[in-house]
Order: structure tokens, then sequence, then C-alpha cells
């Protein structure tokens, strides 16, 4: 299994025939998602990458079947692009698009908690279920089938957590950027929900960014719900007070986001931490590794015995250890005995002596 996504999930570009929509669609084409179609308001009725072109997302999801729309318009025009598709009837919706006014998301996160789509972004890398799909912006290559599930408010250090776990060996069951605006779609908590009801998620990689409360929230939730281990990094430690670093989230104020504030609510809810990205697949796989032997463990523990088979195992033990016993005592009082005829024997032979001596004449001089 995987979340959200799969092999069978069809898909429509919105900004389809733009330089970001053309270039990335053609990726995911060539990564096996299945694009079905494209909107670019004005040229509906063309074909683009040899797929059809429509108007409206409407229209486009209408005819194709398609149940997720990626977003690659503009900045100014992208808000109307979620809540279009969003109407159309999708059911996920992920937005590449970066520098949305915050405004603009604000009526877009109000709108759609009407609707019973899920919305990944934006600015965000996107979505992958290796060997099956990739929506977004991220290098396929890196991905590999597997057993870990990645979550990351970071583009760069989803890659990073990936490129680990898939050298270590452990792969990915899905990868979730959910983008690090301050206001977006999906947070930590709607993605573990789903990574925890996975059969094939068996562990968990989790990456956040200083600014808001996000980490603290999931830390709060993952005590309480979350059974598979999970480990974390926060980027932004060096981060100094009041300055934007990087997303437009990634900035502390009045003393709140600060990494050791959302470090300290992971370790208190009994998260494995990791102060430097580059330890993240050696942790989650100790975690895995941890977890089995614990399991092993557990099952090699023998089932409860019958008060006579105790009764009869007692007296098996307290035999072996009697003939042990004798066992290590018997050369020791060999020893003793041979020592005492040895000295007698000795005694015996010098007293003897000292008598015929005795009895002996002087010799003249």
């Amino acid at each position: 299994m995987s979340i959200l996504v799969n092999k069978n999930t069809k898909i429509i570009c919105q900004g389809f025939t733009g330089k970001q929509g053309s270039f990335h669609s053609e990726q995911c084409i060539a990564y096996g998602s299945k694009v079905v179609g494209g909107v670019t308001p004005g040229r509906g009725g063309q074909q683009h990458l040899g797929l059809p072109v429509f108007d409206t997302a409407k229209e486009a999801v209408a005819k194709t079947g398609a149940t997720v729309s990626m977003i690659y318009v503009p900045a100014p025009f992208a808000a109307d692009a979620i809540l279009e598709a969003a109407d159309a009837g999708c059911e996920l919706i992920v937005c590449i698009t970066e520098g949305i006014p915050v405004n603009d998301m604000v009526k877009v996160k109000t709108t759609l908690a009407s609707y019973k789509t899920r919305l990944i972004g934006p600015n965000c890398p996107g979505i992958i279920t290796p060997g099956e799909c990739k929506i977004g912006i991220m290098p396929g290559f890196i991905h590999k089938k597997g057993k870990i599930g990645i979550v990351s408010r970071s583009g760069t250090l989803t890659y990073e957590a990936v490129f680990q776990t898939t050298n270590i060996g452990l792969g990915q069951s899905t990868c979730v950027g959910i983008g690090g605006d301050p206001v977006r779609g999906m947070n930590f908590i709607d993605v573990l929900e789903l990574f925890e009801s996975d059969p094939q998620t068996e562990g968990i990689v989790m990456v956040g960014e200083i600014g808001g409360s996000d980490e603290e929230a999931a830390a709060a939730y993952i005590k309480k719900n979350v059974s598979k281990p999970v480990v974390a990094y926060i980027a932004g430690v060096a981060a100094p007070p009041g300055k934007r670093m990087g997303h437009a989230g990634a900035i502390v104020a009045g003393g709140k986001g600060t990494a050791a504030a959302k470090f300290a609510a992971l370790e208190a809810a009994g998260i494995t931490t990791v102060r430097s990205p580059a330890e993240l697949g050696t942790a989650i796989a100790k975690r895995l590794k941890g977890r089995s032997v614990s399991g092993k463990a557990k099952a090699s523990i023998p089932a409860k015995t019958s008060g006579k088979a105790k009764a009869s195992g007692k007296a098996k033990a307290s035999s072996k250890v009697k003939v042990a016993s004798a066992a290590k005592k018997a050369p020791v009082k060999a020893v003793k005995k041979a020592a005492k005829s040895a000295a007698k024997t000795v005694v015996k032979k010098a007293a003897k002596a000292a008598s015929k001596k005795a009895r002996s004449p002087a010799r003249p001089k």
C-alpha cells in the first residue's frame, strides 16, 4: 500500500502548457505517473505532450476521470486555480507554486473547509510513491520502494532523508513535502495519521523547521496516537531570532518557534531527534532494529508451565547441580588422599633409617 497516490492515480496539470508545467509534467510521465491531460484557459482542444488540453479543470476532470490536480500556475493566479480544482471534484490537489500571498491562502484554507479535497502545499516539492507515482518536482531516481514514510516542511531536506534511507536499504513507502508557508494545506498530523494506518510504513522520518508550532502539535499527537518509531530533525538551529530564513514560515517571532523549543517538545514525547540531517538514515535504521530485537526477545519467552512440570524441572536442575558439585569435589579429595599417603610413607622410611643407624656399631678411627 501507500498513502494518497499510487500507480492508478489519474492526474491533470493546471498550467500545463507553461514552461514549468511542461517540464515537470514530462518528468512525471517519464517516471510512470498517469498524467491524463492538462488545463490552460484559451487553449482547450489542443494537444500538448501528446495529451489533451482543456479550458477548465471541471471539463478536464469530467472527460479524463482524473482525481488529482498538479498546479504550476503563477503565484497571482494560483489560489484561484486551487479553488477551481476543488470545485471540479479533485480529491487531492498538489500546488507547487511558490510566493502565493498569505491573504490569498487564508481565503483558500477557509473555503476548502467545506470540501472533501486534500491540499498539499503550496510552495512544496509534492508527493511521491516510489516506483508508482510522482507528482511534483522531486528527483525520482533517488527514491526506492520501501518502508519509511517521510514528511517534511523542507524540500531539499526531503531529498536528503530520501537519499539516506535509499542508501541504507530501507527505501520509502511514500514521501510528502507539505511545504514551508505559514498557511498551507495538509500539516504534519494529517500525514502522520495516514502513515500510522498504512501497513507498508514501518518507520517515519519527520523534518521540521523553525517558526510556527506545527512540530510541537505533531509531538503531542505522536505521543498519544503513533505506535511506529519516529525520527525527527528541525532545520534552522543557527537562525538568529527575528530573521526570516528560507521559507516564509521559517521565522522566529516573539521568542516562539525556536529550534530548541521544538527539539525539547519532540524529545519530551519520546521521539528520537538528530542534530544533523546526515544522521536521519542511521537513526531510523537503529530504531527499526531495536524494535525488531525487542520483538524477538518477547517471542523467545517460553509459555507458562504446569506445577508438575515446574517441579520436575527444579528436580532435574537440582540433580544436575549435585552431580556438578560432586564432579568438582572428587579430584580435590583424591589429591588430599594421595598427599596424606605420601606423607605417611616418607615418615615411615625416615624412622626406619634412624633405627637402623642407632643399632649399627661405631667404626674405629
